[in-house]
């Protein structure tokens, strides 16, 4: 972080240990790749172990999500989960302080065909993204073959978030708040690709209850309002480390045939079915340590 971009209230004492972790995030992407792998796993075994309220919170996604799996199995992927999200910090470190350039040689890039047909149209797109540990290190090789602007939560945190932003704007070209429709809109209908995740709880005013492993989930409406307005073809993508642990697959599925299809329950259902599938291939790098279910129908009891 240049010196000419650092306010001076960040030197306060309340930001050490933001500077701290900025530092160390720093000095973690430029170790050998091994060793940044044995530094996640550790991370993600000490979390499994103390992070009691995060191992609940996956404990119980896991449960509800995958009943089919016996008490050791469901044990076992929590373990791995936290351990595949352990390297996903070191994965994220990488892919914000360092090039991406260097990465190139670990990533397969499948279905590049659909994205390089809308580009040579000039025309926009809406992408699709699935929350895996993976996802700042999917962004950063993604920025080797496609440009693309991104639909993200600002961090509370002023000082992190002025570094995050800064990392993530070496991968994308325009970082759009979640709130700001109108800017998201905007980019699509001047030929842009943006990247959307829209897996996550935002709460009842914003979603519709749609099935999601089995279990009523509040799904946001936001994507197929996205692809009303613009008229952008959305098309699907899936992001995952390969059980080597040293290399990528990014893939780009087909543009979704007559979506939106003005039945937003309909739609939400399609574009969770795709999210699904996608987490099935590779459990454990997704995100379950966020509450995916703490929006209930009314009258229905919290899950957590």
């Amino acid at each position: 972080m240049a010196r000419d971009d650092v306010a001076p209230h960040f030197s306060h004492p309340r930001y050490w240990r933001v500077w701290f972790a900025i530092g160390l995030m720093h000095v973690t992407a430029w170790l050998p790749w091994r060793l940044k792998l044995w530094i996640g796993k550790a991370i993600g075994l000490l979390a499994w172990r103390l992070v009691k309220r995060r191992r609940h919170i996956t404990e119980t996604n896991l449960r509800l999500c995958f009943p089919e799996l016996d008490e050791a199995a469901q044990r076992k992927l929590v373990r791995d989960t936290f351990i595949a999200n352990g390297i996903g910090i070191m994965e994220t470190a990488t892919a914000w302080c360092r090039d991406p350039e260097h990465l190139r040689h670990r990533v397969t890039f499948k279905g590049q065909e659909h994205m390089a047909r809308l580009k040579a149209r000039g025309q926009g797109a809406l992408i699709i993204g699935v929350h895996f540990s993976t996802l700042d290190m999917g962004g950063a090789l993604h920025s080797l073959y496609f440009e693309a602007d991104a639909v993200y939560r600002p961090h509370d945190n002023p000082l992190f978030e002025r570094f995050m932003t800064r990392a993530r704007k070496r991968s994308f070209g325009r970082l759009i708040d979640r709130r700001d429709l109108r800017g998201a809109v905007r980019s699509i209908k001047a030929g842009r690709a943006v990247w959307y995740s829209p897996d996550q709880d935002f709460g009842a005013s914003a979603s519709v209850f749609a099935p999601f492993f089995g279990i009523e989930a509040a799904t946001v409406k936001l994507t197929a309002k996205i692809a009303r307005m613009t008229g952008a073809p959305v098309i699907p993508m899936i992001f995952h480390r390969n059980p080597d642990d040293r290399t990528y697959t990014l893939e780009y599925l087909p543009p979704l045939a007559d979506f939106p299809s003005g039945d937003e329950m309909a739609d939400a259902t399609r574009i969770n079915a795709f999210i699904e599938g996608a987490i099935r291939k590779h459990p454990e790098q997704y995100l379950w340590l966020h509450r995916r279910f703490k929006t209930r129908p009314q009258g229905e009891a919290g899950l957590y």
